[in-house]
């Protein structure tokens, strides 16, 4: 199984289990993933989810290696892109309050995931990587509007244009993420914040977060949509095709440069 489910005392504990993997997701994974979100709302006794990882990484983003090895069965750019965002949705959508416990690297969709949760405690040896131009692709799963709603538009570009990695101190620091904790002190505090979350009032948890969501993710809904249209293309470009080989092959990449449209497709 790629996801644990635990659930105790009102808590919704999800783990994604994929270590051989450093947590990379595939496409089943993320529609369970999504799957397992929505269906927690429908139960009353669960009154808050903890998304994290199992192992040394939170989620290092899609699996390609998977997607490269189905050859010809993968699925389409579309429908990818339509699970990595079900899942962002999943979690801005969901009436319960979600924690991000990131143990470690959340990078590529794993960052959006990680960033859609309404509170986000992260170890000090963890950091954020959108490495998506690095292979030729663009961000997703929401990133391009979570991000610069947090941090502004020339940090979001640095990170995005660039693939710089962000250690968690200096996430916390920027209001990208709740706080940085010691690591060996992380599963202490998340377990005490679900805690009372856990025994809070649950309608009127429901009702902060949909009003501070609705505040101040006004865009997403658009980002989603650009994202899926400049993704789904991207992932069908040469340049993805020579990112991802590159990626695979352990050698620096050699773009050729894709020759740009006279409108923006986004």
């Amino acid at each position: 199984m790629s996801l644990l489910v635990n659930e105790e005392r009102g808590v919704l504990r999800i783990t994604i289990d994929r270590q051989a993997r450093m947590n990379a997701v595939d496409l089943a994974t993320m529609s369970e993933l999504g799957e397992l979100i929505i269906a927690a709302e429908t139960r009353p006794e669960v009154r808050v989810i903890v998304l994290t990882g199992a192992g040394k990484a939170f989620c290092t983003g899609a699996d390609l290696a998977a997607a490269a090895a189905a050859g010809g069965n993968e699925a389409s750019p579309e429908v990818v892109m339509d699970r990595a965002n079900d899942v962002v949705r999943a979690i801005v959508d969901s009436p319960l309050p979600v924690i991000a416990q990131v143990n470690g690297p959340a990078a590529g969709v794993g960052a959006p995931i990680a960033l859609a949760a309404d509170l986000i405690y992260a170890a000090d040896t963890a950091y954020l990587l959108l490495p998506f131009t690095s292979i030729g692709l663009m961000p997703d799963g929401g990133a391009s509007a979570m991000v610069a709603a947090a941090m502004g538009r020339v940090r979001a570009a640095e990170l995005a244009l660039l693939g710089a990695r962000l250690p968690a101190a200096d996430a916390a620091a920027a209001g990208l993420i709740t706080r940085c904790v010691p690591a060996d002190r992380l599963s202490d505090q998340v377990e005490a914040v679900a805690a009372q979350l856990a025994a809070g009032p649950r309608r009127a948890l429901q009702l902060t977060k949909a009003a501070i969501n609705a505040a101040t993710l006004t865009q997403l809904d658009d980002a989603l949509a650009r994202e899926k249209t400049g993704q789904s293309e991207l992932l069908t470009s040469a340049d993805f095709y020579e990112g991802m080989t590159a990626m695979l092959t352990r050698r620096p990449p050699h773009f050729d440069g894709a020759v740009l449209p006279t409108t923006d497709p986004v």
